[in-house]
């Protein structure tokens, strides 16, 4: 059912925790199946992203999908960061079966939310994002996982 790749993400997640002062942080969930991500980001004055964290409460894929968006992420500027996908993020993961879609879904708005929040803090527009949802089942009502 779970590509080996995303077993490996689950049972041995990478960059799981908080960072203090926290340049962005985002957080999303979905409703419908109650996953919740929240992601840090640490960047430096050239935009790059240093460091960042996940602290992910839900399912196997959820978590899977935290580490791996992290691990895209992870020393890519800001505008590269913008532009991981949660299809960019399945693919990472050698897929994700149809029903667990909506985790990669989670994992790129908890990116771009990060982004907007590390935005906001610096007074800055970063060219492309939108304001990101807290709750990723209201942007997906009418889509099927």
């Amino acid at each position: 059912m779970y590509s080996e790749k995303v077993m490996d993400h689950f049972n041995n997640p990478r960059n799981v925790g908080e960072i203090e002062n926290p340049s962005g942080v985002g957080t999303v969930g979905n409703a419908k199946c109650g996953d919740i991500m929240r992601m840090y980001f640490d960047i430096d004055d050239q935009g790059v992203i240093r460091d960042v964290k996940f602290k992910t409460f839900g399912c196997g894929a959820a978590v899977a999908t935290s580490s791996m968006a992290t691990e895209l992420v992870k020393g890519k500027t800001v505008q590269e960061a913008l532009e991981v996908t949660n299809k960019a993020v399945m693919e990472a993961l050698d897929g994700l079966p149809p029903v667990k879609v909506h985790c990669s879904l989670l994992a790129e708005e908890a990116i771009h939310a990060a982004l907007w929040d590390y935005a906001q803090k610096n007074h800055i527009v970063i060219e492309g994002l939108e304001e990101p949802v807290n709750d990723i089942a209201e942007k997906a009502e009418d889509e099927e996982y």
